[in-house]
């Protein structure tokens, strides 16, 4: 029976996210159970895509990129694929009847970081992080949403806003193995050679009015996926808090972090803030 191989192909979904992100699978764990699975079967597609590019140095990332292209592109003609992660993924893609532009622009951006390791300038920064992170928070939209698409025009441009916001902290904290051991260079008109308190600091005001336009957002979506956002934001802003304080040589030379005994402790001042509309 398919529906058993589909069970299977969520739990695979589900074991990634929990396997690669502990603070993404804890943000997830606080969503309604009627939309969790399917952010489960978003971040299995996008992680997996993005394992390629970084990861697997030992290989040939472009034959493999080009592999789990294909099968992505059948998986959503077919309404099935092998892959259980393309299978979960593919399911949640018609059930709310996401954007394949939306998918298109993700592939598009991680096949950048195939062979591209420099942003020179603004317009090549936005395209990146529209592909990379804006779509991935549009999809994820659709599911908050449950296909509505009066309301998914409403939060757009607020949910792209916190998609850049996770992606420039990302960018900031894994600043040290994206420059040292994949030579890239994400921030355009910043030498990371010469990282100094002014530049970390523009960088930051930059994140943190992204951060401000995503938690409007944030306050307007349906109560099913409204705590779950809120818990994923109050985790990034508890992270750029840490990158804040931090000396920009110490963050070109170590990965921040936050620990976990600190993001059950923001789980919990993040539920009485929910619970008080104190967010």
């Amino acid at each position: 029976m398919k529906t058993l191989f589909d069970t299977v192909s969520y739990d695979c979904s589900k074991l990634v996210t929990k396997t690669y992100s502990t603070s993404f699978s804890l943000a997830t764990k606080m969503l309604c159970q009627s939309i969790r699975n399917d952010i489960y079967n978003i971040y299995g597609f996008v992680r997996f895509a993005d394992e390629i590019v970084d990861s697997f140095h030992d290989y040939d990332k472009e034959t493999l990129f080009n592999n789990f292209s294909n099968d992505l592109e059948l998986a959503l003609k077919n309404r099935i694929s092998l892959n259980p992660i393309l299978n979960s993924f593919q399911y949640t893609y018609h059930k709310y009847n996401i954007d394949k532009h939306l998918v298109d622009a993700f592939m598009a951006s991680m096949r950048m970081d195939l062979h591209k390791t420099k942003y020179l300038t603004e317009e090549e920064f936005k395209a990146y992080i529209y592909g990379s992170a804006d779509v991935v928070g549009l999809m994820c939209l659709k599911v908050f949403v449950k296909g509505d698409e009066e309301k998914y025009n409403e939060l757009k441009d607020m949910a792209m806003a916190l998609g850049s916001a996770f992606q420039k902290v990302n960018f900031l904290r894994d600043l040290k193995t994206d420059f040292n051991d994949l030579n890239r260079s994400y921030f355009p008109k910043i030498d990371l050679n010469n990282l100094d308190e002014n530049s970390k600091k523009d960088i930051i005001n930059d994140i943190e009015a992204d951060f401000e336009m995503g938690l409007s957002g944030i306050k307007k979506l349906p109560i099913e996926a409204k705590f779950g956002v809120f818990m994923a934001y109050r985790y990034y802003r508890q992270l750029l808090k840490k990158l804040k304080r931090t000396p920009a040589l110490q963050i070109k030379n170590k990965r921040i972090r936050v620990s976990n005994p600190k993001k059950i402790e923001l789980l919990m001042r993040s539920y009485v803030k929910y619970q008080l509309n104190l967010m």
